[in-house]
């Protein structure tokens, strides 16, 4: 029971780095092709009803914070970060997908570089942010490991995951 829970989590962890990679993709692209000016406009708009709403939302004050002292230089340079990052993540997903073994400990090497600069920056600037998405990697690369150890692809966690899905649906 406790290692087909691990599997789904390890299924659901895939997911989210999967929808994570491609927020940060969309978000380097917008950023590479907005000026910093129209860019913080557009958080400004997006944000405006939920600050009005609550002034003290997290997430919305957080964007709003980030986009208050943007410039071309470190906008070009958080553009290239948000793509490269997203890029390689979506490809970690694809390949773990595709279901090679091999492909694991190339995942899991990748991870731990993005976590080394996660460590750096919390070291430099910490924030919560930060340090719970530097948990949360931890997490994945540990159950990553977990699964390559155990000579477990994807579909293979999937399949025995898949009790729980049709459980729920009783």
């Amino acid at each position: 029971m406790r290692a087909r829970l691990f599997d789904l989590f390890f299924l659901w962890g895939v997911f989210a780095k999967a929808v994570d990679g491609l927020i940060e993709v969309v978000g380097g692209i917008v950023l590479l092709w907005l000026p910093p000016e129209q860019f913080a406009a557009l958080v400004r708009g997006v944000t405006a009803g939920e600050v009005d709403e609550d002034p003290h939302d997290l997430i919305a004050n957080l964007l709003l914070r980030g986009i208050a002292h943007l410039y071309v230089a470190t906008t070009a340079f958080v553009s290239a970060y948000l793509l490269l990052h997203g890029l390689v993540k979506l490809a970690i997903v694809a390949a773990l997908a595709w279901g090679s073994l091999r492909i694991y400990p190339w995942a899991i090497a990748a991870l731990c570089a993005f976590l080394a600069f996660q460590l750096y920056e919390m070291l430099v600037h910490p924030t919560l942010g930060v340090a719970v998405l530097t948990l949360l990697d931890a997490l994945i690369i540990w159950l990553t490991w977990r699964e390559w150890r155990r000579g477990s692809t994807m579909r293979d966690a999937l399949a025995r995951s898949s009790w729980i899905v049709r459980r729920h649906r009783r």
